[in-house]
């Protein structure tokens, strides 16, 4: 009907394209095309009387009034003079009314090359409704929805206004209600038996191992929990609970959980105060030790004996200067001896060298006197000669520089070494510090670059000191703001828990009033059964009856009134409880906001313990170290004087705080007591507002009396009541429908106190876990502040540590840069010395074919003496590639 080919919107479409229908061609139009079906109705004037026609839902019939929807669907503002508007009116109104419109750009861009769509979007407004119509389908055909309800508020189109009867009517037509009904009946919760098991075991675990079959090992668990088997069923494949089982066994389960994990936290809490208990105790002992000890010497220092022990104990363990001086002695012989063969082996070489030079001198002047003038070629061997000379002068200067690197390498490897000992065994390298300090001595000259770094580094680490105090102070602020919320809503809720006490009492009378007018009621209908018996007879005195009819019209006005007002007193006490209830769900997604920051509080707290432990371990190594090398400096105690001072300021911070702090929860009193005092107030008036109600009440039962009165009058004119019969019988009519209204109000009122008492026991249940958790904060609060404290302690020493490790790590830095620079440098120099091998290879080729064409002759001793070059040459390449493979080895 509505989106068939000639349904409601395909006419709808139709009519809003043509510019000349109007609102009767569009309703004649549906009633010709949708009349003949049983759904479409004609209208009814209960709910609208200007209705044109009516369509038969499957909750109810609703009636429609055609007038001005061809004028809404057409949506006759068009985006392009929006856009012109927008663009290029000066008048600042215009362009404020249209800003939320998106408008549309007055130059379209050029698109080459692609192709035109087939198909436009929607032009109306039931087009749009429509595609999103559409859309909202596939989304719910793509998901897996348990229900979709849709319900209609009123049978007066009017926003805000709500029907109970209407919407009960449907939700009994749904079958929701049945539903609930159902489920609250039976066993609406169910769990598999496997599921069930792996999360309550530990409820019991010797009766879930104690037999395979799953229902005996169930039984056995929960009669040993004592848990009543009228709450819970057992299946072939799952457990069925009732409503409110599965909370009360989770409770349970919590308990034990709670129960395991504080002996947890006792454990670990002892293994880590353990250290620290044995460290004190053995520092106790050793105290005592040294008392004893102290004592011995006072007693002991004027004994003669003692004195000469103390002045001999330094000479016991010397070592002998004489075998010292032999050692030394046989030491210089040695390398005494090693200089001079060297020496005789350098007399030999350069005897030799000599040889060799005046054999060449001597050869040369038999090539000038056998071959003439060969100046040239004698310039040309002189230069290379030079050449080679300077070859070999760079090549031994290159291998001094690579033992040299080498040996500078070898020192930094084993530094790096001893760094990486030190820092991973400084226990076991205890015993060496004394000759690193007599090291360190010897390079305090190098290390003074070094002293600056540490500076900054230090300025560094007060930074950090001082990032570490303001996230400090920032948590101790965070934990006062959070107790503070905490007490709020313990207040907030035993003031709605009042509130709740006050309304159900006025509840209460209210029904109790209600029962009394039921019972005026019933005593009414009696009477007015006796006087339609009596009408037939008092027909005489019309004229009678009709004033009592006005009286009584009045008085039934005033009642209406009466219940007006009545209804306008439970619908704010509903806007009350609706207030109370967005309150309650507000302080829920707080607890929530305060549950999420305690999971970090105690994830941060157990980093903040993990590197306490660690700063602990180190704090003790560098404590041995320290006494071991030497007291502090001055500039560290200086330090120390400015930390003391920072500590005292902080602590000052802290004390203005908490006066603050204080400050702050006392006006919290007072206007917690001024909230109090004005619901105080608000319950006067509503005791106020009850007198009146039974003032009224006692008004009402004596104009019942007086229509009493009225009906023995009646039984004296029975002649003319005929006539007035009739219209009393309506009136009648109108005040049972009326009753059954009040029925209805009356089953919503019990729902709702339903409701209430259910709330009642959430809310209860809520303010227990919040006690729970301020209870917990507290305790985490004073263990956080005390890891703070030790923290900080931790934190100075830990910069010491640091700075110290810190520039010999720069040291390191700095020797490995200068490496890379010599290694560099190196590179070059072997290129340099390529180049100019490649320069003297193709020279000696050069001169090869000279002397082949020149002199064929003394080709032989030429030959010589290239296989003589040629010699050195592989010397000369050996000792390259002996240098690219100690390079390759230093990369």
């Amino acid at each position: 009907m509505f989106e068939k080919p000639m349904g409601i919107w395909a006419i709808l479409e139709e009519e809003s394209l043509f510019p000349k229908a109007t609102d009767k061609s569009f309703e004649e139009k549906l009633k010709a095309s949708l009349g003949k079906l049983p759904i479409f109705l004609k209208p009814q004037s209960k709910t609208d009387k200007h209705a044109h026609f009516a369509l038969n839902h499957y909750a109810g019939i609703v009636s429609y009034n055609v007038t001005g929807w061809l004028e809404k669907n057409k949506d006759p503002v068009n985006d392009t003079v929006v856009e012109v508007m927008k663009a290029t009116s000066s008048n600042t109104l215009l362009v404020h009314l249209w800003r939320d419109h998106p408008g549309q750009p007055t130059t379209t861009p050029k698109e080459e090359g692609k192709k035109k769509k087939k198909g436009s979007g929607g032009k109306t407004v039931s087009s749009v409704y429509l595609i999103s119509l559409n859309e909202l389908m596939t989304t719910l055909h793509s998901c897996e929805p348990h229900f979709v309800r849709c319900l209609v508020p009123n049978t007066h189109k009017k926003p805000g206004d709500v029907e109970p009867p209407l919407i009960m009517h449907q939700l009994t037509c749904n079958g929701v209600l049945e539903g609930i009904r159902i489920c609250m009946r039976g066993f609406p919760n169910r769990v598999g038996y496997n599921d069930f098991k792996s999360r309550y075991w530990i409820l019991g675990e010797k009766e879930i191992k104690s037999s395979k079959e799953n229902k005996t090992a169930v039984y056995a668990m929960m009669d040993k929990i004592q848990f009543s088997r009228d709450i819970y069923r057992l299946g072939h494949t799952m457990v069925f609970f009732r409503a409110g089982a599965m909370a009360k066994l989770e409770e349970i389960r919590d308990e034990i959980v709670l129960r395991l994990t504080r002996m947890l936290q006792g454990e670990v809490l002892k293994y880590i105060r353990r250290p620290d208990f044995l460290k004190r105790r053995d520092q106790r002992e050793l105290i005592k030790v040294c008392q004893r000890q102290f004592r011995k010497y006072l007693t002991m220092r004027y004994w003669g004996w003692y004195i000469v022990i103390q002045k001999t104990r330094a000479l016991i363990g010397l070592p002998n200067p004489e075998e010292e001086l032999r050692l030394l002695e046989q030491k210089a012989k040695e390398t005494y001896d090693v200089y001079i063969e060297k020496k005789e082996t350098k007399k030999k070489l350069e005897e030799e060298n000599t040889k060799i030079e005046d054999e060449n001198k001597d050869l040369l002047k038999q090539i000038e006197a056998e071959q003439g003038n060969i100046s040239q070629y004698h310039e040309k061997q002189a230069k290379i000669t030079a050449q080679k000379a300077d070859l070999e002068r760079e090549l031994v200067d290159c291998h001094e520089k690579l033992a040299s690197t080498e040996q500078e390498r070898a020192n930094v490897a084993s530094s790096k070494k001893n760094l990486e000992s030190e820092l991973s065994e400084l226990k076991r390298e205890a015993k060496d510090v004394e000759v690193i300090i007599a090291k360190l001595e010897q390079e305090k000259n190098s290390r003074d670059h070094t002293i600056r770094g540490l500076n900054d580094e230090i300025a560094n680490q007060d930074e950090t000191i001082n990032k570490l105090n303001k996230e400090k102070k920032h948590l101790s602020e965070n934990n006062m703001k959070s107790n503070d919320d905490l007490g709020n809503v313990s207040d907030k809720l035993d003031h709605l828990m009042q509130l709740k006490s006050k309304l159900e009492q006025t509840l209460d009378d209210l029904e109790s009033s209600y029962e009394k007018e039921k019972r005026s009621r019933a005593n009414i209908e009696k009477e007015r059964r006796k006087v339609e018996g009596e009408l037939k007879i008092t027909q005489q005195t019309t004229i009678e009856l009709e004033r009592s009819k006005k009286e009584l019209e009045a008085q039934i006005q005033r009642r209406e009134n009466d219940m007006s007002s009545l209804h306008g007193k439970l619908d704010d006490e509903q806007c009350l409880v609706s207030k109370s209830q967005k309150q309650i769900k507000e302080l829920q997604g707080r607890v929530e906001e305060m549950e999420d920051e305690l999971e970090a509080e105690r994830q941060a707290r157990a980093k903040a313990e993990r590197q306490r432990s660690d700063l602990a371990r180190e704090l003790d190594e560098l404590g041995e170290r320290l006494n071991e090398a030497g007291g502090a400096t001055a500039a560290q105690i200086e330090l120390n004087k400015k930390r003391e001072s920072e500590v005292t300021k902080f602590r000052k911070d802290l004390e203005e705080c908490n006066i603050q702090q204080e400050a702050t929860i006392a006006s919290l009193k007072k206007k917690h007591q001024d909230a109090i005092s004005e619901m105080s107030e608000q319950i006067d008036q509503l005791s106020k507002m009850k007198a009146k109600i039974e003032k009224d009440k006692m008004q009402i039962i004596s104009e019942i009396g007086d229509v009493r009165n009225a009906s023995e009058e009646v039984n004296r004119s029975k002649a003319a009541a005929e006539k007035s019969s009739k219209v009393l019988i309506n009136q009648l009519n109108d005040l049972n429908k009326k009753s059954e209204e009040a029925g209805l109000n009356l089953s919503d009122y019990d729902n709702a106190k339903r409701k209430l008492a259910s709330e009642n026991g959430d809310l209860l249940r809520q303010l227990q876990e919040l006690e729970n958790t301020v209870f917990m904060n507290m305790k985490a609060r004073d263990s956080l502040s005390a890891s703070l404290e030790e923290q900080k302690r931790i934190c100075d020493d830990e910069a010491r540590e640091r700075s110290s490790l810190l520039s010999k790590f720069r040291n390191l830095e700095h020797e490995y840069d200068g490496l890379r620079e010599q290694y560099g440098e190196e590179t070059i120099n072997r290129e340099n010395i390529q180049n100019q091998l490649k320069k003297a290879k193709v020279e000696v080729e050069a001169a090869r074919k000279k002397y082949e064409i020149d002199g064929v002759q003394k080709a032989e001793e030429l030959e010589m003496s290239k296989l003589k070059l040629q010699a050195r040459l592989s010397e000369s390449q050996n000792t390259i590639d002996n240098m690219n493979s100690k390079q390759i080895q230093l990369e």
